[in-house]
């Protein structure tokens, strides 16, 4: 029987090289080599690991076809092919995260699209997706998502696919593309505390599917999650950025008093006056908008205002609170704070 000694000696006293070999390993032993490099070169997340772990299977396969061709070597092949297995098994289990964190193909496409360019993590996308109820609704065509002064703001929906028209007392303003907010403009416009109904009428064009997020237990959500806050303040600017060029032509029209509908600040500008009652004289009219008038009524077409004038009335007046898609404010009723 060997002294314990003698077993410590050999595991981790190294013979003395007698000298250093004139020739280089097989070609696979580099290619195991390179291979291994390009695995620990992976980044984070899920698909980082996947690409980590393939890459380190297939080195380590590498490894064992070398050990068993080149070197000879019983242990060198079995650490290899434990080392393969254990690759395998990460990489199972990393693909079966993601099979059970897929919420269906419109979810996927959701996040794939909007959220996966801004970086936003797996399972920050998976409490946003568990907020709207994991439901894909469906609206057909010349069907009605909101009606103007009926429907109430409860809600927050995102468009997935399909095209809405937004039109008001029957005239268009502007159509809803997919990855758009169906309704941001009058999710900005109220308070938490604050209740009202849309101004506007939705109706999809065609086959349409969107998914919604309630409202309260949304706001819930945002007031708990600051980045999740942060992400859909960023989204929902942007959407409203959209809506607003796209109705920029419809500010001006015939005889340049044409309003958007969205910026009530420039309603008060730009809108035209009420009508006058019986003998009573003309009714008065905001300072700003008197020369436009005075021009239409001439039945000349002046020039568009111009736009430092504008912007300057509009700083006069403060910053505008964007409504929702209305003439005037909402009149908010206070509800009990979440």
């Amino acid at each position: 029987m060997e002294a314990p000694g003698s077993v410590l000696d050999h595991l981790f006293h190294a013979p003395q090289c007698a000298g250093w070999r004139s020739y280089m390993e097989g070609s696979m032993y580099h290619l195991a080599s390179l291979v291994l490099l390009l695995a620990f070169m992976g980044g984070s997340g899920v698909f980082g690991c996947i690409y980590v772990y393939v890459l380190l299977a297939g080195g380590f396969v590498c490894m064992v076809i070398w050990g068993w061709l080149w070197a000879c070597g019983v242990d060198t092949v079995v650490w290899n092919v434990v080392l393969v297995v254990a690759c395998l098994v990460q990489i199972s289990h990393l693909l079966y995260q993601l099979r059970r964190e897929s919420y269906g193909e419109d979810y996927d496409t959701l996040y794939r699209t909007v959220y996966q360019p801004l970086q936003v993590p797996l399972p920050v996308f998976k409490e946003i997706a568990h907020c709207s109820g994991l439901e894909v609704h469906a609206l057909s065509a010349e069907q009605s998502y909101a009606l103007e002064g009926k429907t109430p703001i409860d809600r927050l929906s995102l468009l997935i696919s399909g095209r809405v028209k937004v039109s008001l007392d029957g005239q268009f303003l502007h159509y809803i593309f997919p990855y758009q907010f169906l309704d941001s403009p009058e999710w900005e416009s109220l308070r938490p505390t604050e209740e009202g109904t849309f101004q506007v009428t939705l109706t999809a064009e065609t086959d349409s599917l969107y998914i919604s997020w309630p409202r309260k237990k949304l706001y819930v959500l945002l007031a708990q999650e600051k980045y999740i806050g942060r992400l859909f303040s960023a989204l929902l600017g942007f959407d409203i950025s959209q809506k607003l060029y796209a109705l920029n032509d419809k500010l001006f029209a015939k005889f340049g008093l044409r309003f958007d509908i969205r910026l009530p600040s420039l309603y008060h500008v730009l809108g035209p006056p009420p009508e006058p009652m019986g003998d009573t004289g003309a009714a008065s009219v905001h300072p700003q908008a008197a020369p436009a008038l005075q021009r239409a009524s001439a039945g000349t077409r002046g020039p568009r205002p111009d736009s430092g004038n504008l912007a300057s009335g509009l700083l006069q007046k403060g910053p505008p609170r964007l409504l929702a898609h209305g003439r005037a404010p909402l009149a908010p009723t206070q509800t009990p704070e979440l």
